[in-house]
């Protein structure tokens, strides 16, 4: 618990608080267990089961029944994205029981307390039971046909007036891949680029980072890979709250290693309680910790020449950057000790291998692209990428955030990060077995299908500013680069108190003209503003009650078995926007090449299409059938290498096929565990760095020298692989005649540029492996990256900074445009020096244990509420003594903009520094000291309601994505 209790009756009271306005009352402890189905002998019997394994049942979920058979189904945790297993116990269409998934190399028997609460999401009374309109300010329940019939009439109207761009299509990281897939193929019928989900505020700034590094936006290594590190860096992360699972992998290496677990982080988190080293730098200052680390390591020569010779270009930039961060400048800027800095600059350097993980203190901030360019430009120096033990084990947040980016739930990109350039388009028409003429014709025009959309941290921005039509001379650049303002938006399984600024995002709602939101539970969207109509409930099952696949971080699918079916008039994604693009009337040519009886929709099929197109990433080995074997013999696998053993039915597999899983399922690829391996031949997953960004650069070359993947004929360098590279060594002759009839047939003429990517046969890929050689080249990995604002990544002052003193010496960059949308940087900062005197406190925030990330579904959780009642902040000792606020006192915590406020509890504690605040993300249902509860649909609200951390944090985005600043903004704490 993070909130400290003195006594049961504490506890007791703040259940009783929680529960007004539920059933008429408060209740007691007793009573609460009564009702979750505990009391007497449920309590009783509780006694009975062993420590290896507890079940909670109750009156409403259905009881196990000894005497009749169980089906067990393997489904994975719809919580963060390690990729536990799940194993349901079903009876007569019922789940009654859970079991520990022992046989999974992942979580291997463990559930943290959201995983071990699952079973309540399917059997929670507090779901969305049925379709809902808002009429005049009151919930009407409505039925399926209606709803579609009014959302799809609106949408068209929405669209012959105002044009396809005025949509904004916010989809989700609980989607299946299928769904992902499905929603962002939704967008390009639609006609539009704004479709996004959870990963623009999460890690789009790992995935713009480290793929203009080294080739691909993703975690290099596994959860399990890291149990052979030596030296292990956590830094802007908290698995032991945020991926609870993934600390058994991380504290064996510790332990069974003697390996040496580095904390850097401005909070003493419960990961920090288990380092051998804790670091504690002030929030905002990333990229002069990282360069003062390599300060030392170039000084005292630890940087792996060899590595960077062969592997690296650009690195002599770096240093010159480097140079400026001396000892005492890092100390000046940062708060670290220098000696300390160099203690841990040498761990990391020499005693190899290490490995740098973060999660999403390193990326949610206006410098989250270049912290990321400089983790990965430290791994680079030091030799730490491509090896077991090594790597950027990126920590993503969502069940499938990976996945869902992967599909091109992402507004800079179709699926398998193709871009919006006419080839892309190109690829993706042939795929789909349309005309590229007529997707073009369901834009706007030409540039807006080939320009990035609105992003989910500013749509609002989007609504409230006018459109290119609307606009007049008094607005300036406060406009959108598309002909109108957005003008409705689709909601698929996404928080509405997840982004940055909310009293501006309210003015944003109520100025649509329609809202659906559809998912499990009602969201804050239902209530959080003061709409009165246009907003639309659709009841969407969890992916407990659908079949398909989702991608861990680690890059592996794992395939879920539908449990049960969709419980009340709940459905699943597939069939709802099947159902809708019928009345939008594209579903004929939308699904032409998926399976679809009687109106639902076969995810295998999704899968199988997918397989068809998505050759840039690899997702084209990963067949249905393929991940349904892994799922079946999941005891088959080595726990470290996540190797399938010699002698069963997925023997020389990688768990999960791990992307690049190249050519066809046939091919039997087992997927690549690590990235960039040159130790491996391509075709037992191996690799090098990605030949993405051309083949020389002043003067330089930028393919590898002297490296070579395990096998590969060419023992150098080379390029992607196109038809004409082939004929350029003779190999094109061994394409077969029905690849090349494919590649006659797409590309005609232009047969020359047809290019492993875009090859639909995969002969191009095939030929290549054939030779030991990857497909998309062997190059060298960029520590300066050309095509971003900072080619070498420079520390910037946050925008609302404790420190303006700083800002003249590392400001933030100018104001300027992107995304359609004005970006303000210099403008906002220079208020800094006035902000400060009257908001003195860095406020950051994070997540909790129990809860996860809005917070709808948790909250709604009665296991899970129980544990985490109260919405807090962190305030240090001094602060609160100086400010008169005791330890679980109700305070105001106000922020710089909107004169916004939120009122919550205090937790005094040395965990945070002295002018350093935290917060939980999770909460939402109060806004300023209001409870909203009343506004919910009657039934749906959550157990726990709180103050939403985002309503006092600041403008502030990443150039690159427009990532929210969510770690480093100021506020001001007072008694309340």
């Amino acid at each position: 618990m993070l909130i400290k209790r003195s006594d049961g009756r504490a506890a007791r009271q703040r259940l009783v608080s929680a529960y007004q306005g539920l059933s008429g009352g408060g209740m007691d402890r007793r009573s609460f267990l009564r009702q979750a189905g505990l009391g007497g002998a449920g309590i009783a019997a509780l006694g009975g089961f062993g420590a290896g394994r507890a079940q909670a049942s109750g009156a409403a979920t259905g009881m196990l029944d000894h005497t009749k058979p169980v089906r067990l189904v393997k489904n994975i945790c719809t919580h963060c994205s390690v990729g536990c297993t799940v194993t349901a116990e079903v009876q007569n269409g019922v789940w009654v029981g859970q079991e520990p998934s022992w046989a999974s190399p992942i979580n291997r028997g463990t559930h943290c307390a959201k995983g071990a609460a699952v079973r309540e999401l399917v059997h929670g009374d507090r779901r969305l039971k049925y379709p809902m309109k808002l009429v005049g300010g009151e919930w009407r329940r409505i039925g399926w046909d209606q709803a579609i019939e009014e959302i799809g009439a609106k949408l068209l109207e929405v669209r012959q007036k105002a044009g396809p761009d005025s949509v904004f299509w916010l989809g989700s990281a609980k989607f299946t891949n299928e769904a992902a897939y499905l929603y962002r193929k939704l967008g390009a019928f639609w006609g539009t680029n704004s479709v996004d989900h959870q990963a623009r505020i999460c890690h789009s700034t790992t995935v713009a980072g480290v793929a203009n590094t080294w080739g691909y936006g993703a975690q290099t290594n596994s959860y399990n890979d890291i149990r052979n590190a030596r030296t292990m860096i956590i830094m802007g992360g908290n698995p032991a709250e945020a991926h609870p699972v993934s600390l058994q992998h991380v504290l064996s290496g510790k332990e069974v290693n003697r390996a040496n677990l580095i904390v850097i982080d401005p909070r003493f988190t419960r990961t920090a309680a288990h380092a051998t080293e804790y670091v504690r730098l002030r929030p905002g200052t990333d990229i002069p910790v990282i360069w003062g680390m390599l300060w030392h390591i170039f000084q005292n020569g630890w940087e792996d020449r060899e590595f960077i010779r062969q592997r690296v270009y650009g690195m002599d930039e770096i240093r010159k950057e480097v140079a400026k961060w001396t000892p005492e400048e890092v100390q000046r800027v940062t708060g670290v000790p220098g000696e300390q800095l160099k203690r841990v600059a040498q761990m990391f350097a020499t005693q190899k291998p290490s490995t740098l993980i973060w999660c999403m203190g390193a990326t949610q901030k206006t410098v989250g692209t270049a912290n990321v360019r400089a983790y990965s430009v430290l791994l680079l120096a030091t030799g730490n990428v491509g090896a077991s033990g090594t790597g950027a084990n990126i920590f993503r947040g969502h069940t499938n955030v990976q996945g869902a980016t992967d599909l091109g739930l992402d507004v800079t990109t179709l699926p398998g990060y193709y871009g919006l350039d006419e080839n892309a388009w190109r690829h993706w028409a042939r795929v789909w077995g349309v005309d590229y003429e007529y997707l073009l014709g369901r834009f706007g025009s030409k540039a807006l299908m080939e320009m990035p959309g609105i992003p989910t941290t500013r749509w609002f921005d989007a609504t409230l500013m006018p459109g290119e039509r609307e606009k007049t001379a008094a607005d300036g650049e406060a406009y959108v680069a598309q002909p109108h303002s957005l003008k409705a938006m689709m909601v698929f399984g996404h928080g509405g108190n997840t982004v940055t600024r909310i009293p501006e995002s309210l003015k944003g709602l109520e100025k649509l003209e329609l809202l659906v939101v559809a998912d499990p539970h009602p969201t804050t969207f239902s209530q959080i503003s003061n709409r009165r109509d246009g907003t639309y409930l659709l009841p969407i099952c969890t992916s407990f009650e659908m079949d398909g696949s989702r991608t861990a971080s680690n890059r592996s699918l794992q395939w879920g078995a539908k449990v049960v079916e969709p419980i009340f008039e709940s459905r699943n994604d597939y069939d709802v926007i099947y159902a809708l693009t019928q009345r939008l009337g594209f579903a004929d040519r939308m699904f032409s090449g998926i399976e679809v009886k009687d109106g639902r929709v076969a995810p295998e099929s999704i899968l199988r299409e997918m397989n068809r197109g998505l050759w840039s990433v690899g997702y084209t080995g990963q067949s249905p059938e393929r991940l349904k074997l892994h799922m079946e013999h999941q005891d088959k696998f080595d726990l470290v290498t996540l190797r399938g053993c010699e002698g069963t039915p997925v023997a020389h597999d990688y768990y999960g096929l791990p992307w690049p899983c190249w050519g066809t399922p046939e091919m039997k690829h087992p997927g690549s565990h690590i990235l960039y391996n040159t130790n491996l031949h391509v075709k037992d997953g191996g690799g090098t760095f990605r030949a993405r960004f051309g083949v020389e650069r002043n003067g330089q070359t930028l393919l590898a020298e002297g490296s070579w993947s395990k096998g590969s004929e060419i023992e150098d360098g080379y390029p992607e692989f196109t038809v004409a590279v082939l004929k350029r060594l003779g190999w094109f002759d061994e394409l077969t005649a029905d690849e090349k009839a494919s590649l006659d047939r797409h590309f005609g003429a232009n047969i020359d540029r047809a290019a492993w990517s875009t090859d639909l046969s995969g002969g191009i890929i095939r030929v290549a492996m054939e030779h030991g050689c990857s497909p998309f080249g062997n190059a060298k990995a960029r520590a300066v990256a050309w095509n971003l604002p900072d080619p070498v990544p420079v520390h910037r002052e946050p925008i609302y900074t404790v420190r303006p003193d700083l800002v003249a010496q590392y400001p933030t960059l100018p104001d300027r445009r992107g995304f359609r949308m004005p970006h303000l940087g210099q403008s906002v900062q220079a208020r800094s020096a006035t902000v400060v005197r009257d908001f003195p406190i860095v406020l950051t925030s994070g997540r909790l244990v129990e809860y996860e990330g809005g917070g709808e579904e948790t909250r709604s959780n009665k296991w899970l509420a129980e544990l985490q009642q109260d919405m807090f902040v962190e305030i240090n000792t001094t602060d609160a003594a100086e400010r008169g606020v005791r330890d679980g006192g109700w305070v105001w915590v106000s922020g710089p903009e909107n004169g916004s406020r939120v009122r919550v509890k205090a937790l005094v504690t040395d965990r945070v520094a002295k002018g350093v605040a935290f917060m939980p993300f999770h909460f939402g249902g109060f806004f300023q000291g209001e409870d909203r509860r009343k506004f919910y649909p009657p039934g749906t609200d959550p157990i726990v309601l709180g103050e939403s951390v985002n309503t006092v944090t600041t403008y502030g985005y990443d150039p690159v994505t427009f990532m929210q600043e969510t770690k480093v903004t100021l506020c001001q704490i007072r008694s309340a």
